[in-house]
């Protein structure tokens, strides 16, 4: 895997695959990137640029934790970008890595040709996400073998009651199959403490990320699954009409993962936006 170093030093990595117009898809998690795959033959339409997050993956873990704060993460982007040579980029952001992309636009809109938001976080922008709305998604998936144990961890979570994160891992996918199974145990988080330090206190500013996205001229992607608790599609919506220029897609039978669930579909919409 070829290296960078970011401006505080950390040696990042990142892999290619694929030919192309390049695009810089980056993780959410923050986890290893290898769980994107080739995001189900998008590699045949671009040349995908994936780094690892500081800490994941192949790359170095800082020695300033304080830098895996998600507003930080926005440098090391910009450190890729000079290291790639290229003027302006086409970006892909999933679940948490959206947050890291919309700060980045919101910080060098200048820099951005394409920005596509794949299932998007939502606290870059202060998007509020309700215990109705995600238990009014998940009801839709009650003929579901796995749906009573999936439905009571949910109900105890929201509640504030604690409750079992692995037993609600069935929502994040259309299809609760060995494929989705799989998916989900080779792309767990292995350094908590990146995951804790993401959000820590100062990583997001709403208002003023809003605001400069309020003039943001580059076109916009923001596609949700139909079955995302996560990021739920009316959030999704919400987001995109932040947005200028912002086309806002509901993949049918999707959750958080739409690449694995019908790579076909999601593949004939990213390539299609991304040119």
């Amino acid at each position: 895997m070829p290296f960078f170093s970011a401006t505080d030093g950390t040696l990042l990595s990142y892999r290619v695959t694929g030919d192309g117009v390049p695009v810089v898809c980056v993780p959410g998690g923050p986890a290893d990137s290898a769980y994107l795959g080739d995001l189900g033959g998008l590699s045949a339409h671009h040349r995908l640029i994936v780094p690892d997050l500081r800490g994941t993956g192949a790359s170095a873990i800082p020695e300033d934790t304080s830098s895996y704060r998600c507003d930080r993460l926005v440098d090391d982007l910009e450190a890729l970008r000079a290291h790639l040579g290229l003027d302006r980029i086409r970006l892909l952001g999933h679940s948490a890595g959206a947050n890291v992309v919309t700060q980045y636009a919101a910080r060098f809109p200048e820099r951005v040709d394409r920005l596509a938001l794949i299932t998007p976080g939502v606290r870059a922008v202060g998007i509020d996400i309700t215990g109705e709305t995600r238990r009014d998604l998940a009801l839709l998936r009650k003929g579901e073998p796995w749906f009573p144990e999936a439905y009571a961890a949910l109900e105890a979570l929201t509640e504030g009651r604690g409750g079992d994160w692995e037993a609600i891992a069935p929502f994040s996918w259309g299809r609760w199959d060995a494929a989705a199974q799989a998916h989900h145990a080779a792309g767990q988080p292995d350094n908590e403490e990146a995951v804790a330090l993401f959000g820590a206190e100062g990583a997001f500013d709403p208002a003023r990320t809003r605001a400069a996205l309020a003039g943001f001229e580059a076109s916009v992607l923001l596609l949700a699954g139909e079955f995302d608790l996560n990021s739920p599609p009316r959030s999704v919506a919400e987001f995109a009409g932040l947005f200028p220029d912002a086309s806002n897609v509901v993949q049918p039978g999707a959750g958080h993962y739409p690449w694995v669930d019908d790579a076909d579909r999601f593949v004939a919409v990213t390539a299609d936006f991304l040119g």
